[in-house]
């Protein structure tokens, strides 16, 4: 919940001067700024051909109806929203949102035409007792169970350590890359390998430009979900430009 309308138009008119085309390179890039600021930055993206993708944090469930204050998937494809965030952390303990929420959040993405980017990940007491892989393997069950297998290649999963967010505690490549392959192992053993192989799954947590590249490197991290560092132009470019290196 950072950056105005027109706070949000001066960081993106920043971002596009920094961000080439040739920084980009293989890597898809997008921006995900509160729903206020939508249609504005949507016109900094186009109007200025800048090559990042435009998405959202949230949506809601259903497409229309007496639902005061959500804001639905319809809206969102109509303002050309590619991406779409469904379950991050801070909705399922600030908001009580449930795998089950998370899970038809997902499938409202996904009939509008729109990739979920689907947060997993699990809290410190869970981690401290060692639950992280049976947390990560309920919620990313429950997202499987939700849509057909056809549809899982196109899904974006991003594993996000809640201890890691906003803490400065990044989790270490090695911790990332056991939690990414281990989503990746329940992919494959509830959809299928070839399905595995495809999806794509992304670290999030106190991601900045230093530990880029060490993060990339790791087999099963196909991509970062960005933060606070987002909010920086040039530091995001650095991100960009690091993961682009990768070649991922």
């Amino acid at each position: 919940m950072h950056l105005d309308h027109l706070e949000a138009i001066h960081a993106s008119r920043d971002l596009g001067l920094r961000l080439q085309p040739a920084d980009v390179g293989p890597v898809d890039v997008s921006v995900h700024p509160p729903f206020t600021d939508l249609r504005s930055v949507q016109s900094v993206l186009e109007g200025e051909g800048i090559p990042v993708a435009l998405g959202a944090q949230n949506c809601a469930i259903e497409d229309a109806g007496a639902f005061t204050g959500e804001v639905s998937p319809v809206m969102l494809a109509k303002l050309h929203v590619e991406y779409v965030i469904v379950g991050h952390s801070e909705r399922r303990a600030l908001f009580a949102e449930t795998d089950a929420v998370v899970a038809s959040k997902l499938k409202a993405v996904l009939r509008n035409g729109m990739t979920p980017v689907c947060c997993v990940g699990e809290t410190i007491d869970e981690r401290d007792i060692g639950l992280t892989q049976e947390r990560l393997s309920s919620q990313v069950g429950a997202v499987l169970a939700a849509v057909p297998a056809e549809a899982v290649p196109g899904l974006v999963l991003a594993y996000e350590p809640v201890w890691a967010i906003g803490t400065g505690q990044a989790a270490t490549p090695e911790d990332a890359q056991d939690a990414c392959a281990w989503i990746r192992g329940v992919v494959a053993s509830q959809v299928g390998e070839e399905e595995a192989t495809q999806v794509r799954i992304q670290y999030g947590g106190s991601v900045k430009a230093a530990n880029t590249e060490e993060l990339m490197a790791c087999p099963d991290v196909d991509g970062l979900l960005v933060g606070g560092a987002s909010l920086d132009a040039a530091e995001f470019v650095e991100i960009v430009r690091a993961a682009a290196r990768a070649g991922r």
